[in-house]
């Protein structure tokens, strides 16, 4: 062999040396970071409740899938309808890996739809790092309504109630109201689900739009088993199997490609019914590392074990899909921002 090809022959195995040991050189560096390090799980709401539930949760059990094994702390930081917490991790939480958070899923897609007082992050540079359940919803009338089907919901007058015009209550039946023409009203004023679902079995109103099937499921299954409701639409990106499949998916009931978008974009946040985010920029190894000890905490059957004893619904949306679902909604142009907009407005 000549000197030249000794040389090229060295200098290859250097290189494929360097690359096959390169993963082990990063993940020694994460393991290295992490070791002995408390690491903040921020918690953009007071204690209790679904979010601080999540959270705290995760925290007992995702640390352990980190390289390294640091203990991970949850702090809850309320304030702003959980802006508060968004902000602080995207402008003033270190970029190191050692803070994430968990903010109320609709906070992301806010400034597109017109919302941006107080907002002082792009949601498309966060470190997107899972979510651990979607949250399909659904519109739910009572039988004795005769509103059963979305023909119904087309043809025969209705009333929902709802609870302010920043809630999915209002919001989601203002969107049927103005995209889709139906003849129903929105009773608005309600503290809250559990006073409209009173006033639905005083018979004051019809039915209400957007409740959580999990809640629905875990709290009021009587209804379903009993026959005592019924279920026109449901909300969401993409169908789920839970629920009947004759219930049809609202972005299926138009054929127009810009309706379609917008209404994506307006219920995509049930896509991201308990997103985890950490700042933007941080190191692509310790991102990665995040990600990964998500995923397999989705999967540790400890966290499993714990999750149903505490009735918390598991279906869970990596960080990837996250962050593609809104690079995706971010991306559609001005008409169709409009459309969304225009849709979420109260309805004359």
């Amino acid at each position: 062999m000549s000197a030249d090809h000794r040389l090229i022959a060295a200098t290859t195995l250097a290189l494929f040396a360097t690359l096959t040991s390169w993963p082990a050189h990063a993940q020694d560096a994460v393991a290295n970071f992490y070791n002995h390090r408390t690491v903040q799980v921020l918690i953009g709401v007071s204690p209790g409740g679904g979010y601080d539930a999540y959270a705290r949760t995760l925290a007992r059990y995702m640390g352990r899938h980190i390289p390294g094994n640091p203990t991970l702390v949850p702090q809850n930081m309320p304030g702003a309808g959980t802006l508060k917490a968004a902000n602080f991790i995207y402008s003033v939480a270190p970029k190191d890996g050692s803070v994430f958070a968990t903010f109320a899923r609709g906070i992301p897609m806010e400034r597109l739809l017109g919302r941006t007082e107080g907002r002082q992050f792009d949601a498309t540079k966060f470190t997107w790092i899972g979510s651990i359940t979607d949250e399909p919803s659904v519109c739910v009338f009572t039988a004795k309504s005769g509103i059963a089907t979305w023909r119904d919901m087309q043809t025969k007058p209705w009333k929902v109630g709802g609870s302010g015009v920043a809630t999915d209550l209002d919001m989601y039946a203002n969107v049927l109201r103005n995209m889709f023409h139906l003849p129903g009203r929105l009773i608005t004023g309600f503290p809250g689900g559990t006073e409209v679902l009173l006033s639905m079995q005083r018979g004051e109103v019809d039915g209400r739009c957007a409740w959580s099937w999990s809640s629905l499921i875990s709290r009021d299954k009587y209804l379903l088993d009993q026959k005592l409701v019924t279920i026109p639409v449901q909300f969401g990106v993409e169908k789920t199997s839970e629920i009947p499949r004759d219930v049809p998916l609202v972005i299926d009931l138009t054929n127009d490609p810009k309706e379609k978008a917008a209404l994506k974009l307006i219920f995509s946040r049930q896509l991201m019914a308990r997103p985890f985010a950490a700042p933007p920029n941080l190191p692509p190894e310790r991102a990665k590392a995040l990600r990964d000890a998500f995923d397999a905490t989705m999967k540790d059957p400890a966290f499993l074990a714990e999750m149903k004893r505490l009735d918390l619904e598991v279906r869970p949306q990596p960080g990837a899909r996250l962050e593609e679902m809104v690079k995706e909604v971010y991306a559609y142009p001005p008409d169709v921002v409009k459309i969304a907009s225009d849709a979420i407005k109260a309805a004359r």
